[in-house]
Parts: structure tokens; sequence; C-alpha cells
């Protein structure tokens, strides 16, 4: 927080900031028409302003029809909102680092640059000769695989793959429950499209993978979150957000979490399903990392059956981000209607893209090329950790598998700032408040182990932090409120 100012005109700039906060949180749809805007006490400690400041803020919002006050109660949300714009989905101060922003920087810095943010694995990770074998396999086929559209379900025999693996680990699902789609992303969007409509509430994690909260706020949903914790999501604020709310989804990853790597307990997995079924909650199981389990977590659709959970998968973490192809594990009641959905959107996925995926996870090499995954996957993390703790960042969980390191920064450390000045170095980094809905994550980074060998990364964070450090010092700017307590190391 800055230096205190008393001049005048610094009055007036904090209940413009002030103002400003509340007309975005209401573009972004965090706050819906008759939402209680926090307390003039609560904003005021928030923002780092006086209680008369935010009295000024709350009486020109009303002047102006933002919000509504009500005797005894407090301020409200006043409606109807305006057109959604997705550049609005985070404070205009944070614009530069928004989820979108990540996104795009990691897909659009050439390949020199270093991105231990983003969320994919290095391209000589992946298959790239089983890629090769299969596309060559594809072009003998009739040529009707490389013009025409695909079935509406998806390749026949790609969807029987899939139901044999889910099956292996322990989810027996028939073929016919299986909707392929052209990403993990596109089957959340359809999933919202399907089940939800604008203004209805979704409880997400706290913090939780950043498209979550674009897909969400695309479809105009009321987003309440939770905090995680190593082994799921804190069940007492669960059960409160339940009640309070009456969420129509659930929307997590239960193994290997992003951005935490956390996985969720049997005994709070049983707990939610119990809860799911107390208030008619629909749970949406996002399970692309599954794969990198070192041992099987406890999840959602394999012991609920897939009636209340829908389970959400995708090869690009796997096989290759350039092969669009995920999957829904749906009841069987809900697939048709589902495809029917996803034949008026897009019409038809790709045969050709279907049967190269069907060919190789068919391989008898695939469970080799996974196995070498996980191993890889856990001697980069024995190398990241202590390489994290070296330069001061501390992992708030070690996780068993897995490619992410939820981090704390040292000191006062913003990590906002930190992205904003490792992009002038071809740095890109994954600043926690992209991941919160609540924004209380300011210290913290995500880190991809697998992004993490190259020689100069050390020494970049290492300057990174220290001009980070220069500048929080000249601005005055005080020690960040810790996200969520570490846990003890003996």
């Amino acid at each position: 927080m800055t230096a205190a100012i008393t001049a005048p005109a610094a009055k007036v700039g904090r209940t413009t900031h002030v103002m400003q906060y509340v007309h975005q949180r209401i573009a972004a749809r965090e706050w819906q028409p008759g939402t209680r805007l926090p307390s003039l006490r609560s904003m005021a400690r928030h923002q780092g302003v006086s209680k008369s400041t935010v009295v000024e803020a709350y009486e020109r919002l009303v002047a102006n029809g933002t919000i509504r006050p009500q005797a005894g109660s407090g301020f409200y949300v006043a409606g109807p909102l305006a057109p959604l714009s997705l550049a609005e989905i985070g404070p205009r101060l944070d614009r530069q680092i928004d989820p979108l922003w990540v996104a795009r920087q990691s897909l659009d810095m050439g390949a020199q640059a270093l991105k231990p943010g983003c969320g994919w694995l290095p391209a000589d990770w992946m298959p790239t000769e089983a890629i090769r074998n299969a596309l060559r396999h594809a072009a003998r086929e009739p040529a009707t695989l490389l013009t025409d559209y695909a079935a509406a379900l998806g390749l026949p025999a790609l969807r029987t793959a899939i139901a044999q693996q889910l099956s292996q680990r322990g989810q027996p699902v028939d073929p016919r429950q299986i909707l392929v789609t052209d990403s993990g992303t596109q089957a959340i969007d359809l999933l919202c499209r399907f089940l939800i409509r604008p203004g209805d509430t979704v409880l997400v994690d706290d913090p939780c993978y950043y498209n979550f909260l674009a897909l969400l706020r695309a479809h105009q949903a009321h987003i309440v979150s939770v905090p995680y914790q190593p082994d799921g999501p804190d069940m007492d604020r669960f059960h409160q957000a339940l009640a309070r709310h009456r969420p129509r989804l659930y929307i997590s990853n239960s193994g290997l979490h992003n951005p935490t790597g956390a996985s969720l307990s049997h005994h709070k997995a049983r707990q939610i399903l119990d809860l799911a079924r107390a208030h008619d909650l629909i749970l949406v199981e996002d399970d692309i990392f599954s794969a990198f389990e070192p041992a099987p977590s406890a999840h959602l659709a394999s012991l609920d059956g897939l009636n209340r959970v829908i389970q959400v998968g995708s090869f690009s973490k796997t096989l290759s981000a350039s092969l669009r192809c995920g999957y829904l594990a749906v009841r069987a009641d809900w697939v048709d209607a589902l495809a029917d959905l996803r034949t008026a959107t897009t019409f038809s996925g790709a045969w050709l893209t279907q049967s190269i995926v069907s060919h190789v996870i068919q391989d008898p090499a695939w469970p080799r090329h996974i196995g070498l995954l996980r191993q890889r996957l856990a001697q980069a993390m024995s190398r990241a950790v202590p390489l994290l703790r070296q330069l001061g960042l501390e992992p708030w969980h070690v996780p068993p598998g897995g490619m992410f390191l939820w981090c704390r920064l040292p000191g006062a450390l913003d990590s906002t700032r930190l992205a904003s000045l490792g992009l002038q170095q071809g740095l890109v980094l994954a600043p926690g408040n992209v991941f919160s809905l609540s924004r209380a994550a300011t210290a913290m980074l995500r880190f991809n182990v697998s992004q993490m060998d190259d020689p100069r990364l050390p020494g970049l964070l290492t300057t990174l932090m220290d001009q980070a450090g220069h500048m929080a010092h000249t601005a005055g700017i005080a020690e960040s409120s810790p996200f969520m307590p570490l846990p003890h190391r003996s």
C-alpha cells in the first residue's frame, strides 16, 4: 500500500479508485444484481483508504444508479448488467496479467522465451515419432477420413479406447457415455451452455485454473470461490457456500489440482458427493492431469459412477496440444443432448485428428510413454523444489507428481509486478491472482517444473526479484498478506 497522502486531490483519486473497483467487479460478473457489497469498514480495509472515502464512493455509486442502499442492511448491486466485456474480467490495474493475457503470452512468445509459467510439457517430451507414424497410417485410410465430417459423438474406435482406459483405472464406462470434443476447454464450454443460464451460481476453488474463471464469466455465471487446501476444498466453507448460494455446478481438478498440484483426499471426496446429493449440485471433474499421478487419487467420477459427476478429459498434455482433442464422460441420458449442442455450435469434430489420437493411444508403446512422463516429472520436481527454495520461494505444497508447484514469493514481493518485469526479459510467469477469484494470491506464483531446466532461469529470477523488491521499497509498498498458511515442515 502506498504511503498516506492527505491532499484533497488524493482523496478524490482514492474515491474514484474505489468506484472503479466496484464497477470492475460488476463488469466481470463477480458481483451480480442483488449482490451485497462489502461493508464500509471491510471495503476501507481492502482498498487501504479511510471509511469516509468509501462512504463518498458508495454515495456517488448510488447517485449514478450502480448500487442501491437498503436500510439497516447495506448496499447492493443494482441492475441490469451492461454487455459483457472479456477485457474486464480483471481489475484494470492488473489488465496486463489477467488470465487471457497469460494464455496469449505463453502461446505467442517465441521458442527462445523461458516459460516456467506455462501449462504444458516441453516439445521434446512428446511422442512425436508415434504421431508421425499415426499420420502415415492415416494417409493410407480411405479419402473420406481426409475430407468428411466426424460422427456427432466422435470416432467409435476412439470412444471405445477412452472407455477402456477409464475402466482400467477403476472407472467402468460404456463407450456410449463418451462424447469426443475438440479440446477439454470445448468440453467445459459445452457443459456451461448445457447446464447453466446467465446469473446461475457456479462454485470454484480459490485458487483454480484461470480459464475456468474466463469461461464462466463469458457465460455470465455468478462465480463463488472456496479456499483450496492440500487435500481438497475447505469443507466448512464449501458447506457454507452451498447453503448460502445454492450453486448449480462445482468445477474442480480432483487429481494434481491446477495451480497447486494438490490432490483430493478420499475423505473429502465422499463429503463432497454427500453434499452434492443433499444440495442438488452437479460436479464437473476436469481430469486432464490424471495420467501424471504416480498413484490414483480420489476421483469423484470413480466414486459416483457418472451419476452426479461429469468428467472432462484431454490429450493436449500427454500427446499433443496441436492435435486438439478432448472428451466428456457423462451419464447416458445426457449424451445425445450434448451432441446436439455440439453440432449446433461447431457442427462436427475432425476425423483426421481423432484417427491420429486413437491410433497413438492404442499403440502398445503408449503406456511406456506415460510412465516415462511420470518419471521425468518426478525428476524435474526433485530439481525444482530445492532450486526455488534456494532462491527464497517456498512451495505451498510439494505434490506427489505432476507439473505444478504453487510457491510463495519472499518478503513483500508482488507476483503481478514480477510477471510484468519478466515479460520484458522474455520470461513468462504465472502470477497468483490470475488463479484467485478473491485476488488474495498476490504473493504466489505457479511454476511448471518441466519448464525449469534452462540454466538462465535462476539468475534471471534472482535479478527480477531484486528489481521488484527495489521498486516496492521505493514506492513504499507494505508487505502483502499471505494467501494461505504454509504447512509446517519438520
